[in-house]
């Protein structure tokens, strides 16, 4: 290979490479700098779960707070709308309606929606009570934290048709705000956090951000 070819191959692969290493960097460093850093975990209040699956991290709440929402008609099992909590997590609507799994991961869908392209969705699966291990962590929560993050993520639903989910169990919602790379379903996830008085990294787009203060 000449030496042209040579310097236009490693432009190339600087031009891919940076832009990467750039963000998981400023990744790092938002995740590492913690809003909310002087608050203390109260003895008793109300618990909640994050659910991390590697990918993509899940608010765990009580059901009760969203009876009126996430409605049981609104699955395609009505009977799962009697389970104690609900799996809440934010994104872009092309993406997550058509990324059940690992293996239905479309790169174009996913450049698309890291480039800020198209509308948004709640989804909400309703659960049992989980149980903590290393990608589940449980939070407690005030009263008041706890009506800070309820508020938050009720005003991310909006107005607009609901779609049936993946399963029996589950449903999409028509949300507000718009999905980037900037701000991703973690960084919602992180946000709910911060907005409740959780501590949390100031800017959390990436799992490992927001699981880290948990």
């Amino acid at each position: 290979m000449g030496d042209g070819r040579l310097r236009i191959l490693v432009r190339l692969i600087g031009t891919l490479v940076l832009p990467v290493v750039v963000y998981l960097a400023a990744a790092a460093l938002g995740a590492g700098l913690a809003a909310n850093r002087g608050r203390t975990p109260p003895a008793t209040g109300v618990r909640i779960y994050v659910a991390d699956n590697g990918a993509h991290t899940d608010l765990i709440l009580p059901a009760a707070a969203f009876r009126d929402i996430a409605r049981p008609e609104h699955l395609a099992d009505p009977r799962y709308g009697a389970e104690p909590y609900l799996a809440i997590g934010w994104g872009n609507r092309d993406f997550y309606l058509h990324t059940a799994r690992w293996r239905d991961i479309d790169p174009w869908r996913t450049a698309k929606a890291l480039a800020g392209i198209g509308s948004t969705v709640v989804h909400v699966a309703h659960v049992p009570a989980p149980q903590v291990d290393g990608s589940v962590r449980a939070v407690l929560l005030r009263p008041e934290e706890y009506r800070r993050l309820v508020a938050y993520v009720r005003g991310s639903f909006a107005a607009g048709p609901v779609v049936r989910g993946y399963g029996a169990r589950d449903a999409f919602y028509t949300a507000k705000g718009g999905y980037s790379a900037i701000r991703t379903c973690n960084e919602w996830t992180g946000r709910s956090l911060r907005e409740a008085g959780v501590r949390m990294g100031s800017w959390t787009p990436l799992p490992w951000g927001v699981m880290l203060w948990l």
